[in-house]
């Protein structure tokens, strides 16, 4: 793929979040968790796609916790008393890896603040819908008018009425009005 202007590899959102997942797990596997995880967040936000920033950064502590959850879940099913192995190794993973959450969880913010992170949370609060990659945008009145915001469902036309049509009033409740013509 040389010469086409990509950039490598590019992971969804979702795709990073799983990536850091498997990571976290597999370092916590051997009692490794910090180093691991901070590793994890570091490869998920250099590979994600720079508009899938906002979604990735906010899920690193959830993502230890939950794989935290796994292991320790994991672990205790083999021990004599289930629930205080279960409940003793949360405590112990959670309070041994808080710094390395932060860690990775800062670590995570900072990078994605560089790579484009305000851009996304700009487009959050204006409402304005991403457009795809190949979409022609043309500029009206100073204003972008691009394909996907002409196609966006739900929204009026100016000029054409409403982008949708409405469902006929009695649609899914069928009324009867008068006499059937054979009676």
């Amino acid at each position: 793929m040389t010469g086409t202007g990509r950039a490598g590899l590019r992971l969804t959102a979702r795709g990073a979040i799983v990536m850091l997942f498997v990571i976290t797990v597999v370092g916590l596997l051997p009692k490794l968790p910090g180093p691991a995880f901070v590793a994890g967040c570091l490869a998920a936000v250099l590979l994600v796609r720079p508009r899938d920033l906002l979604p990735l950064v906010v899920t690193p502590p959830l993502v230890f916790f939950l794989a935290a959850l796994l292991v320790e879940l994991l672990r205790s099913l083999g021990s004599g008393s289930m629930l205080p192995t279960f409940g003793l190794g949360m405590f112990t993973t959670l309070s041994s890896a808080a710094p390395w959450l932060f860690a990775g969880s800062a670590l995570a913010l900072g990078v994605a603040w560089m790579r484009g992170l305000p851009g996304n949370l700009r487009e959050l609060r204006t409402g304005a819908v991403p457009e795809p990659a190949g979409a022609k945008v043309a500029k009206v009145g100073g204003a972008r008018v691009g394909a996907a915001r002409a196609a966006t469902p739900g929204r009026a036309r100016r000029g054409r009425g409403q982008a949708f049509d409405p469902e006929p009033e009695g649609y899914f409740e069928p009324r009867v009005y008068g006499k059937a013509a054979d009676e």
